[in-house]
């Protein structure tokens, strides 16, 4: 429970950093934020064009496949990203002045959240014009981006305070990720791959959290509740485990920075 009477204690600060994460991503930009709807439309773009001749199948509703997928990807990749980053990035503060560290990659998965939820208009955009239209279902996306949020949380806390001490992480965890895009069903169907590699795609936490986005936004169904349900327990324990390797490691966060 300590944890969360720190942050409490420290919400000003965490409100504070979570604000300066999303100015910081627009600084000296002229868009600013707009930036949070070019990016995935440009990337939209490209693996529309890339793929469709390839995998769509004359499906005209491909670009919205791709779309209600890449937009989580994207908050996923860049909040692992980040979060790499984010202790050594912060190092001469940490040096210098106390706070809980725990406080930065809190405010890079937050603050993720926060771009990904206004990124969401996209999709919302997509399926509105598209005429498929909204459904009920559209009430479980809090569930959802609870599930990725958390899951986040542990990988941040582990990636974080890892890299301080192994610097040539953040540099492996790009490649991971590029490999990681290609063993998730953002540009491809599950149904289009043989069972034995399906069932090992299917080992892959991002498969489902996608699956769940595009039950509620493209196929407009009942997501699977229950796989969700136990992906949620998993990623908890992986926050709890994620916590307590980053409360040892942080010991020596000053020397190594």
């Amino acid at each position: 429970m300590n944890i969360f009477q720190k942050i409490y204690q420290y919400r000003e600060l965490l409100k504070t950093n979570v604000k300066k994460e999303i100015r910081g991503r627009y600084k000296n930009s002229i868009l600013g934020v707009m930036w949070s709807f070019l990016n995935p439309l440009l990337q939209l773009a490209v693996y529309s064009v890339i793929f469709g001749a390839l995998l769509a199948g004359g499906d005209a509703t491909y670009p919205i496949y791709i779309c209600v997928a890449l937009i989580p990807w994207t908050y996923f990749t860049t909040a692992i990203t980040q979060s790499s980053f984010t202790i050594i990035g912060n190092g001469d503060i940490i040096k210098k002045v106390y706070f809980p560290r725990e406080i930065l990659p809190i405010s890079v998965v937050t603050s993720g959240a926060v771009n990904f939820i206004i990124s969401t208009i996209i999709i919302l955009a997509f399926v509105i014009f598209s005429g498929m239209g909204l459904s009920w279902y559209l009430l479980l996306y809090p569930f959802v981006l609870l599930v990725q949020y958390v899951l986040l949380l542990g990988i941040s806390f582990i990636v974080s305070s890892i890299t301080v001490y192994f610097r040539d992480l953040e540099h492996i965890i790009g490649i991971v990720l590029l490999a990681a895009f290609y063993g998730t069903p953002i540009v491809y169907k599950l149904e289009q791959l043989p069972d034995t590699l399906k069932t090992i795609i299917q080992l892959n936490p991002m498969t489902h959290i996608i699956n769940g986005y595009r039950d509620i936004f493209y196929n407009q169904q009942m997501p699977d509740i229950k796989v969700l349900g136990i992906l949620l327990g998993i990623s908890v324990v992986l926050t709890i485990i994620g916590y307590f390797i980053f409360k040892k490691l942080q010991k020596g966060f000053a020397e190594q920075l």
